[in-house]
């Protein structure tokens, strides 16, 4: 799980995000700022933020970014 919170997942997390919580949330902030800067202390910043969603909201990015692929 901790692999597949790199940088450009990160980014397609936070645009999936966006639809489902608002581009004003702190969580699609926070991916957002990780998947610009590609900081270690912004990516985890961004995963722990993100496992604090509800189970629902969580799937839900999951299933717009399999989507994408």
């Amino acid at each position: 799980m901790e692999d597949s919170f790199d940088r450009e997942a990160l980014g397609r997390l936070a645009k999936a995000l966006t639809f489902i919580s608002g581009a004003d949330h702190k969580v699609t902030q926070a991916c957002r700022t990780a998947a610009e800067t590609g900081a270690e202390a912004d990516i985890k910043k961004a995963r722990a933020a993100f496992m604090k969603l509800k189970h629902g909201e969580r799937q839900a990015a999951f299933a717009m970014i399999a989507d994408d692929d």
